[in-house]
C-alpha cells in the first residue's frame, strides 16, 4: 500500500501535467487567434455574396493583399438571394480597418491548383471610407479556379483539333496530294522552281547592271533629271494657277468668271425651261406636233426639189445637170459683163438717141 508521501507526489505530478496542458492550450489559442489581432482584440464581420463557394469552408483564412487578417466563420446558402445565393461571413481584426475600404473587392482564390480555397480582399484601387461591422463588400469579377480550368479545357480541345488538322495536312503533303504535296514530292517541280529562282536572280543582276528598260529606269540618272525637270514644270504651273495667271488660273481665282459662268448656266436653264414649256420657235418645235409636221412636210418638199435637180428636171435641174446650158449661161454672163464694161468706157457710142421729125 503506497505511503502518504507517494500519494502526494502523484497528485502533484498530475497537477503539474494539467497546468502544463492548460498553458499549452492557452498559447495555442493565442497563436491561432493572432491572425485576427489576438484573442481579446476587437473584431468585425464582413459579408460577401457569390454564385459559387468553390469549395470554401468555415475556418478558411482571409487575406488582405496576401496578408492573413482573419478567418471565414460562415458559409451558407440563402435561397432568396439569387443569383448570388452563397453568403460568406468573414471575421477580421479591427486593427486592419485603416487598410479596408467600403469599395474593397472580395474574391475566392485557391492556394495553388490543388490547394484549399480562401478569401482574398483587395484594396489596391479602393479609396472609400472604412467599412462598418457586418458591411457587405463587392465581389471581384476575377474568374475562379473552376472557370479557369473550364476555359483551359476548351482551349486544350481547340488545340487538339488544330493538331489533328495539322496531322492530316502533313499526311496529305507526305502522300503527294494537292498542289503543295506535288511541289514537295515531285522532283520535276523542284527543278522548275530552282530554274525559276535562277532566272529571277539573273534578271535581278541585269537590272542592277542597268540592262534593259527596267535597268535603265532604275540606274539611268538622265531619267531622274527628266523627272525632276517635269516636276519643276508642274510646280511652276501650280504656282501660276495659284496666282490666278492664265485661263485656268483665272477660272480658279477670278470671281467674275464664276459669276459669268453661273449666269450663263442660269440663262441656259431658263432657255431649256422655256423649250420644255413650249415657248418660242424651239419650244414649239420641241412640243408642238403641228409645227413638227409642217417642218417634216417642208423637208419632204425640199427633198423632192433636190431629187428633181439631181434628175435634171426643171430649170435648176437642167442648170445642175446640163453642161451645155451651163456653158451657154456662162457665155451669156461673160458677154453681158463685157458689154457693161464697154458701155462704161464709151457710153455715147451705145446710148446716143436719134430723134426724127416727120
Amino acid at each position: 500500500m503506497p505511503s502518504q508521501k507517494e500519494l502526494r507526489w502523484s497528485q502533484l505530478k498530475v497537477g503539474i501535467l494539467t497546468l502544463a496542458a492548460l498553458t499549452a492550450l492557452t498559447v495555442l489559442i493565442f497563436i491561432l487567434s493572432n491572425s485576427t489581432g489576438g484573442l481579446f482584440a476587437r473584431k468585425l464581420n464582413l459579408r460577401a455574396y457569390f454564385e459559387n463557394a468553390n469549395g470554401l469552408k468555415d475556418g478558411a483564412p482571409v487575406t488582405l493583399d496576401g496578408v492573413t487578417i482573419g478567418n471565414v466563420i460562415s458559409v451558407r446558402i440563402l435561397p432568396h438571394h439569387e443569383p448570388d445565393a452563397v453568403e460568406i461571413v468573414c471575421r477580421v481584426g479591427a486593427k486592419y480597418l485603416p487598410s479596408l475600404h467600403t469599395d474593397s473587392t472580395v474574391a475566392i482564390n485557391q492556394a495553388g491548383v490543388l490547394g484549399d480555397a480562401f478569401i482574398d480582399i483587395s484594396s489596391v484601387h479602393a479609396t472609400g471610407p472604412a467599412p462598418a461591422d457586418n458591411a457587405t463588400l463587392k465581389v471581384s469579377s476575377k474568374p475562379g479556379i473552376q472557370e479557369v480550368i473550364s476555359s483551359s479545357q476548351e482551349s486544350i480541345q481547340s488545340i487538339n483539333e488544330v493538331i489533328h488538322k495539322l496531322s492530316r495536312l502533313m499526311d496529305t503533303l507526305n502522300e503527294g496530294k494537292g498542289t503543295a504535296g506535288v511541289m514537295l514530292n515531285d522532283p520535276d517541280v523542284a527543278k522548275k522552281l530552282v530554274h525559276t529562282i535562277d532566272q529571277l536572280q539573273a534578271l535581278t543582276e541585269n537590272i542592277a547592271a542597268g540592262k534593259g528598260s527596267i535597268g535603265k529606269l532604275i540606274n539611268d540618272p538622265e531619267l531622274y533629271n527628266r523627272a525632276n525637270s517635269t516636276i519643276g514644270k508642274l510646280d511652276d504651273i501650280a504656282t501660276r494657277l495659284d496666282k490666278g495667271e492664265g485661263t485656268a488660273g483665272k477660272f480658279l481665282k477670278d470671281d467674275s468668271l464664276y459669276k459669268n459662268l453661273n449666269t450663263a448656266l442660269a440663262n441656259t436653264n431658263e432657255l431649256l425651261g422655256g423649250i420644255n414649256s413650249g415657248k418660242g420657235s424651239l419650244g414649239k418645235l420641241a412640243k408642238d406636233p403641228a409645227m413638227a409636221n409642217r417642218l417634216e412636210e417642208t423637208l419632204g418638199h425640199l427633198n423632192g426639189i433636190l431629187k428633181g435637180m439631181e434628175e435634171g428636171k426643171g430649170t435648176l435641174g437642167q442648170l445642175a445637170q446640163n453642161k451645155s446650158l451651163y456653158d451657154n449661161l456662162d457665155k451669156t454672163l461673160n458677154d453681158t459683163g463685157q458689154l457693161i464694161t464697154a458701155i462704161r468706157k464709151d457710153p455715147k457710142t451705145y446710148l446716143t438717141v436719134h430723134v426724127k421729125v416727120f
